[in-house]
């Protein structure tokens, strides 16, 4: 017998397999390779399952399974072998959803696992104890560019940032003009289009006020900046957030001092605060105190297959790897309600969506 499952839901299921059978984990590069200098044994993965919590112990050969409703030996070579299949699996489909290789099933029943991905309300996938059990558990969550990768924000309409439309009064058959324009690159091209009728797209305000606030905790000025970079994502095409903080630079939206610019990497730094606290646990919606979440790291699993351990306690090369491998995405227009023009209070806006991934290579 056989099922299928998404690429994602392999991937947290490969990456639990993997490091059970391999005991332990290799620290990642800020530029997603391996730190052949930091490898992290592995003595216990705790994981959330369909009879609750469960404890995996890696001892030397085997693996020991402990829960509310099995206490079971299996060999750490099974667990691998069993990753290695499901490896292959994914890398040669080249559809979203891969049907379960030989022997799969039958060794997920052995084990009583029925869910590929943990059901948690904290946003980890499963807690690894390094070097010995009673060592302090760490939360991660997967992150796979072997699959659709879930975003670092992906915030819907709380995490739209409204611009005032200004220059010259559009009349109600301009505003539906311009929102009538269909295109590949629609949100762009409605914002030339303004442009070109006279009009100007000013910063105003998050239209969340959660949001707002979270934002305004890593700088007060922060949102304008942010502002700033979708315009340019949407304008100039560049996502990739290193290159959209060069452009911040020379555009210099705060109108900041250039030694703040040059000398002490203002943008930079403000950027990885943010990102940092998006993987530790900010979401729009949610009052951000600063204070992380239980998710403490990312196991991230390269094209290859590898998996590369990023946490907190090492956190300049964590907010390096997140600062260079992110990027500005496009979300569903008509989810998100944004990239149209709309009057409030007699002032026409027009919105912009933020949404931030890890780049695919």
């Amino acid at each position: 017998m056989s099922f299928e499952a998404t690429k994602r839901e392999w991937s947290e299921l490969y990456t639990f397999f993997r490091l059970l059978s391999d005991g332990e984990v290799y620290a990642g590069t800020p530029q997603a390779k391996k730190n052949e200098d930091e490898c992290l044994p592995i003595a216990l993965i705790q994981r959330e399952e369909h009879d609750g919590t469960r404890k995996y112990l890696i001892e030397s050969e085997d693996i020991h399974i402990v829960g509310e409703k099995i206490d079971k030996v299996v060999s750490r070579n099974t667990f691998g072998d069993v990753a290695n299949a499901v490896l292959a699996a994914m890398k040669g489909s080249s559809e979203d959803l891969v049907q379960s290789p030989d022997g799969v099933e039958e060794f997920l029943d052995e084990v009583a696992i029925f869910d590929l991905e943990a059901r948690t309300d904290d946003r980890t996938d499963f807690y690894i104890a390094f070097y010995h059990v009673d060592a302090p558990l760490i939360g991660f969550n997967v992150r796979s560019r072997m699959s659709a990768m879930n975003p670092l924000l992906d915030g819907g309409r709380t995490a739209n940032l409204k611009f005032e439309q200004t220059g010259i009064k559009f009349a109600n058959p301009m505003i539906n003009n311009v929102n009538a324009l269909e295109s590949p690159e629609v949100v762009a091209d409605r914002m030339l289009l303004i442009e070109r009728l006279g009009g100007i797209l000013k910063y105003s305000d998050v239209a969340d006020k959660v949001f707002r606030c979270n934002l305004s905790m890593i700088d007060l000025h922060f949102p304008r900046m942010i502002a700033e970079m979708l315009r340019i994502m949407q304008i100039e095409g560049i996502i990739k957030v290193p290159e959209l903080i060069e452009r911040i630079k020379e555009i210099n939206p705060l109108k900041i001092k250039e030694d703040l610019i040059v000398k002490h990497g203002f943008y930079e730094y403000k950027m990885k605060q943010f990102l940092l606290s998006l993987a530790l646990g900010m979401r729009p919606a949610k009052i951000y105190t600063g204070e992380d979440s239980a998710v403490s790291g990312i196991l991230f699993v390269t094209g290859g297959g590898e998996v590369l351990c990023y946490q907190k306690s090492d956190r300049k090369v964590f907010e390096d790897f997140l600062y260079l491998n992110s990027r500005l995405e496009k979300g569903s227009t008509e989810k998100d309600k944004y990239g149209f023009m709309e009057k409030e209070n007699g002032l026409v806006y027009f919105k912009l969506n933020l949404k931030i991934g890890l780049t695919k290579r």
